[in-house]
């Protein structure tokens, strides 16, 4: 028997990935005026992204804050996340292996409000 052009089965489809959605799970909420160390947290996904504020400048354009991760085993500073002078506001994400680390905070003559968040993938179905 000959088959026919045209009377082939029409292909499978194929399974769509699964939709993945990016959830910010928090990680501390800091806020102050002068130098701080925080508590330790854990970093379980190396994917963060840190929310700062500065206002209440005592001189305009005076008031530095600089935002640093440092391991929480061996104390060693990691990386800057933030460098700024002034009053601001930004969203900065950063990566860094998973670990416990800490944030130290410099600053002088502003008040600042950090938030720090980490990154949660979810998996679900279309």
């Amino acid at each position: 028997m000959l088959a026919h052009a045209g009377c082939e089965a029409p292909p499978e489809p194929r399974p769509r990935p699964p939709e993945t959605t990016t959830a910010w799970r928090p990680l501390g909420t800091w806020s102050g005026r002068g130098d701080l160390q925080t508590e330790s947290f854990d970093v379980t996904t190396g994917a963060l992204r840190l929310v700062w504020v500065t206002t209440g400048e005592a001189t305009t354009g005076a008031g530095p804050l600089r935002v640093s991760l440092y391991s929480a085993i061996s104390g060693r500073p990691l990386q800057t996340i933030v460098d700024t002078v002034g009053v601001g506001t930004d969203t900065v994400p950063f990566a860094d292996e998973p670990r416990v680390s800490y944030l130290e905070v410099e600053s002088d003559g502003v008040e600042w409000r950090l938030v720090l968040e980490e990154a949660v993938v979810a998996v679900g179905s279309r």
